[in-house]
């Protein structure tokens, strides 16, 4: 079952983090096709936000297709984001970016340096596919 946290400098909305978070396990296939999310009062009581917050995600996962509610039962996801060949492909690749880890921080960098140098160099190397 996922494990839902926030970030509240990141400026973006506790309920679209919450959305990300689930499409993000989606594709790493953490999530599948009929699993069950944590209910509301269960997120409500990890994280202690507002039910409505949680609600308001759900409720846009269901607008999204990818998730349903099912009264007095629960929240379950409907459908996939990845496929057997790419969660076989992400093994390695996470082992490789673990190595990297290691070695940012043994460079002395902090969790905030790493996710910088991460994003700048995902957005240069985009552009650079895009050109």
């Amino acid at each position: 079952m996922i494990e839902f946290h926030l970030d509240g400098r990141s400026g973006v909305s506790s309920y679209l983090q919450l959305v990300h978070q689930v499409r993000q396990a989606m594709r790493l296939g953490l999530l599948r096709e009929g699993d069950q999310l944590p209910t509301v009062k269960e997120v409500v009581a990890q994280l202690a936000i507002n039910p409505n917050t949680v609600l308001k995600a759900y409720r846009e996962l269901e607008h999204e297709g990818l998730a349903a509610a099912r009264p007095g039962v629960g929240t379950f996801i409907t459908r996939t984001l990845t496929d057997a060949s790419s969660r076989a492909a992400q093994a390695p690749l996470r082992q490789d970016l673990r190595r990297w880890l290691t070695k940012a921080r043994k460079a002395g960098l902090d969790d905030e340096s790493i996710e910088a140098l991460f994003m700048t160099t995902f957005r240069s190397a985009a552009q650079e596919d895009i050109a």
